[in-house]
């Protein structure tokens, strides 16, 4: 698959690019590398194993799927119907509910890794990746943390595919204050469960999927959570008339325009949950479909929180002023008491904290062409994840991916192949 480079060919000594470069162990990968082993990066290892390709996968944490084994709560289950969320070439098994678990999944993309042999390198940690044009390759400079002494490696590749996603890091943006408050501050992707906040008041800033899950379960266990709503937001009922609403709109889509199937999911979501302005959550302008596909602002699902909405036991606060010792102002000047604050601010792209490129992707790490033109750029990059089409349109992207990649590696194959042969011939002709 890849091989170790023991004696550093002369070629590379001219470069005078990385001053290190002889301090790290050195390795050529014939085939891609790709960076992170969620589901975006082992459907591109599904498609590249199926063709032959040898690729290398790193992985920072130590196991496959680290964000969903990490950094979700305990009682999470998928959102959207099993059928748009399995990866390429393997479905869920049969016995699986409609909407598995969170360990069902994870179960499922560790079975995944394991049908089609994905082995990813564990604990590594990419630095840097920086393309260099003299000799036409990606250099991936990686820090391993597997021992009790860091090693270092470098890679060096034709192809790097960025599967990373744009959910690898925390966004946690600055209160005036939060350093005062006293009580317990944590991001949701560190929420567990909520048996440790019974009795407690507890503030969840935003209102997305992750707020309103945080906000249902703090609910089922008796705590009382404020839920801070900064801006408008759509909530629909998770199943319309008996079928998923993201499978309704699917179908819809393909016989009717956008605006249309928008009006029609805004008119059942109004007959099956009421008017939400009075509870203090108002709608965009733009309909769900539209604001998802132009701002990728996902609608949120709703899986039981409004009633709890509805019965004032989630209580719908509007904006922070500060935080103060045991309480928060709000932007209305109301002050609330509070014990501890979940932050359910959503994530961010990690790729321009080491992937050395400003053509491909954006100053926020996401491709700056849109779907479904955001999985290749320039020079054999490429990416996966990054669609704000969830696992559906990672999937989409990983079988682009990986039939583009398969097709030149085979072709710089053949063509290696060809120029040793020819070589040979050359040879034996001077006998």
């Amino acid at each position: 698959m890849y091989n170790t480079c023991l004696d550093i060919p002369n070629m590379f000594q001219t470069s005078g690019t990385d001053h290190d470069f002889f301090a790290r162990r050195c390795i050529w990968v014939n085939g891609p590398v790709i960076v992170g082993a969620g589901p975006s990066g082992l459907a591109v290892g599904s498609g590249l194993k199926r063709q032959g390709v040898p690729f290398v996968m790193l992985e920072r944490a130590n196991c496959v799927a680290s964000l969903w084994q990490n950094r979700t709560c305990d009682r999470l289950k998928l959102h959207l119907p099993k059928q748009f969320c399995q990866l390429p070439y393997f479905p869920f098994p049969e016995d699986f509910p409609e909407y598995p678990t969170k360990y069902q999944f994870i179960n499922y993309l560790e079975s995944y890794a394991k049908h089609f042999n994905i082995n990813p390198q564990f604990n590594e940690t990419v630095q840097s990746a920086k393309y260099d044009e003299t000799f036409g390759l990606w250099r991936v400079k990686t820090v391993s943390t597997s021992s009790s002494n860091p090693s270092e490696v470098e890679y060096l590749c034709r192809w790097l595919v960025v599967a990373t996603g744009e959910n690898a890091e925390k966004f946690l943006p600055e209160f005036e204050g939060l350093q005062d408050f006293g009580g317990h501050v944590m991001h949701a992707c560190d929420y567990k469960s909520g048996e440790s906040y019974r009795g407690e008041r507890v503030l969840v800033v935003g209102c997305g999927n992750s707020g309103m899950e945080v906000s249902l379960d703090l609910c089922n266990h008796n705590a009382s959570p404020s839920m801070v709503v900064r801006s408008s937001v759509h909530v629909l009922p998770r199943e319309i008339l008996g079928r998923s609403t993201f499978e309704l709109a699917v179908t819809m889509m393909k016989w009717l325009p956008l605006w249309m199937v928008d009006k029609i999911l805004l008119l059942f979501s109004r007959l099956i949950l009421g008017n939400l302005e009075k509870y203090g959550l108002t709608r965009p302008c733009l309909g769900p479909l539209q604001l998802k596909n132009t701002r990728g602002k996902t609608p949120v699902l709703d899986i039981g929180a409004l009633e709890n909405v509805r019965s004032g036991k989630i209580k719908v606060v509007h904006g922070i002023k500060r935080f103060s010792s045991g309480k928060v102002e709000l932007v209305n000047g109301e002050i609330l008491q509070i014990d501890s604050v979940i932050l359910a601010t959503g994530y961010r792209s990690n790729v321009p904290s080491w992937l050395k490129e400003n053509e491909f992707f954006s100053e926020d790490g996401i491709p700056k062409n849109q779907f479904p033109d955001g999985w290749k750029g320039n020079a054999g990059l490429y990416a996966v994840g990054f669609t704000k089409r969830g696992l559906s349109g990672a999937s989409l992207d990983a079988v682009s991916v990986a039939s583009d990649i398969a097709k030149s590696w085979k072709e710089e194959t053949k063509q290696k192949k060809m120029t040793v042969a020819a070589r040979h011939r050359r040879c034996i002709s001077h006998f």
